[in-house]
């Protein structure tokens, strides 16, 4: 019995996971084709349906953490290539843009890719599947799947093709600056030690968390920040952080 054929007999009644058909169009929006068809729906599986399944089951995050590498990895490298007159500082910069978890859900969702990831009805009824930072993990998940399906030649055409091709529009997007990258450099810059990011509080159902996020320099609280993310909520306290130390200098 393969993996999904297992996977299903788990599942509670009332899911629907994508069909084969679905799994057709997914493949061409993606351009690439599974020989492994059971990567393909584990990358799409959010943690919601393993969770609410009668018997323990994987879900994508694995894939997630594996997809993650191998995007940086990819956009790393071909920046590097593509840009030799860029400093360590800008390639840094342009590189958190590129994989940030607001850039992947808006690609991801432009294309598609959305629609066919499989949530809890809970989930699927509080608007899971527009939800950036679930949007954003499956797409790393799918990226991660095609890297073991069909290795990293594979996995950078997909990420070249649906990604990087949109760096342009992706860099001139002002929402997109990188706030922890930017306090970074600032305290670098005045060596004052390295900021810390500290999960304080969780509120709200798994579907619909919000993260409360503290950073410090130097055992000082200097931010802080709320999202419906980790990524989120650290991205504003970097930038509340910004602003204190910017007021403080004027």
């Amino acid at each position: 019995m393969g993996l999904w054929s297992k996977l299903k007999r788990l599942i509670p009644p009332g899911r629907s996971s994508p069909s084969d058909a679905q799994l057709n169009e997914l493949e061409r929006l993606i351009g690439y084709h599974f020989r492994d068809r059971g990567l393909l729906r584990l990358s799409l599986t959010h943690r919601s349906v393993a969770r609410a399944a009668e018997k323990p089951m994987p879900s994508n995050e694995r894939l997630e953490f594996l997809g993650d590498s191998v995007l940086g990895l990819i956009i790393a490298d071909q920046l590097f290539r593509k840009h030799p007159d860029l400093s360590e500082g800008d390639l840094t910069k342009q590189k958190a843009m590129l994989v940030n978890e607001t850039t992947l859900s808006i690609v991801a969702i432009e294309i598609g890719l959305n629609r066919f990831v499989y949530v809890s009805a809970e989930e699927e009824k509080s608007g899971g599947r527009e939800r950036p930072s679930i949007v954003s993990d499956a797409f790393e998940s799918i990226i991660g799947a095609v890297f073991l399906d069909g290795g990293l030649q594979a996995a950078r055409s997909l990420v070249l093709d649906t990604i990087y091709s949109r760096k342009a529009s992706i860099l001139a997007d002002d929402s997109q600056r990188n706030y922890k990258g930017d306090f970074l450099e600032m305290v670098q810059a005045r060596a004052v030690g390295m900021p810390r990011y500290e999960i304080v509080s969780e509120t709200g159902p798994d579907h619909d968390k919000t993260f409360n996020v503290v950073v410090t320099v130097a055992g000082e609280e200097v931010g802080r920040g709320t999202g419906s993310s980790k990524k989120e909520a650290e991205q504003k306290a970097a930038a509340e952080a910004l602003l204190k130390m910017a007021d403080a200098d004027e």
